[in-house]
């Protein structure tokens, strides 16, 4: 941004740039959900103020909503996300909410047999809700993987629990080692605290993503039940003409 030095209304010129950088968000948010192949024919809203991007619209399946979400997320600029994306089904995709349970208690056993029978799955008006404990939260995303792509699934709430097998002390150096180790985040904006089995992550990074991978590369620990991520997208806008 140029130096408003000797500027005679400040205000209103850092105003204009603030509408700008909006500007620029949105139309970078909606070029990256176009850009994903199955969204080409989305009709996905997006609105941007301060870095809060709201999306609104409707979409034929959950691995659409998620695509939209994710693709979202990877934009530079973006610090939170308020979704309204509502997935509407036409009649040849609606399924009963028998049938889904059916379909994605089958899903668990095919594709992630270590994790299906720790698992339980509950269907209400196309909403699955996953519940039970398992030792690593790798098996927690898979479990949600196995489902969301299946016919008629409007929403998944992941409930599952992370109980790890193993009881050894989380060291506070092994999980800044690890995140040091990752070229996608940049560590020295990164604190850690370790408080029993709960790792605590906090302090600044630059995108949506690396507070996402973060959070990923901190689940690996052994002994870990729970990931507390403050992390905060901290990403300034530099515009020039």
């Amino acid at each position: 941004m140029r130096p408003l030095l000797g500027c005679k209304n400040t205000f209103a010129l850092l105003n204009w740039y603030i509408m700008k950088s909006n500007a620029v968000l949105q139309t970078d948010v909606q070029n990256a959900i176009q850009w994903q192949p199955m969204l080409h024919e989305a009709e996905i809203g997006v609105t941007a103020k301060d870095g809060v991007v709201s999306l609104s619209g409707h979409v034929d399946s959950y691995v659409k909503k998620m695509e939209v979400e994710n693709a979202a997320k990877k934009v530079l600029g973006v610090k939170a996300l308020v979704e309204n994306i509502e997935v509407k089904f036409s009649n040849s995709f609606k399924k009963t909410d028998e049938k889904i349970a059916e379909k994605a208690l089958k899903a668990l056993k095919s594709s992630y047999s270590e994790v299906d029978d720790k698992v339980t799955i509950e269907v209400k008006e196309g909403w699955v809700t996953l519940k039970g404990e398992l030792p690593w939260n790798y098996q927690k995303k898979a479990a949600e993987t196995a489902v969301h792509h299946l016919k008629g699934v409007k929403g998944i709430t992941n409930k599952i629990t992370i109980k790890p097998e193993l009881h050894d002390a989380i060291e506070q150096r092994d999980v800044e080692d690890a995140l040091a180790r990752s070229w996608f985040t940049d560590d020295h904006d990164i604190k850690v605290e370790v408080s029993g089995t709960t790792v605590t992550l906090s302090g600044d990074v630059r995108s949506w993503y690396q507070k996402e991978e973060a959070a990923r590369i901190a689940w690996n620990t052994p002994g870990i039940w729970k990931v507390n991520n403050e992390l905060v997208v901290n990403y300034d806008f530099i515009l020039v003409d």
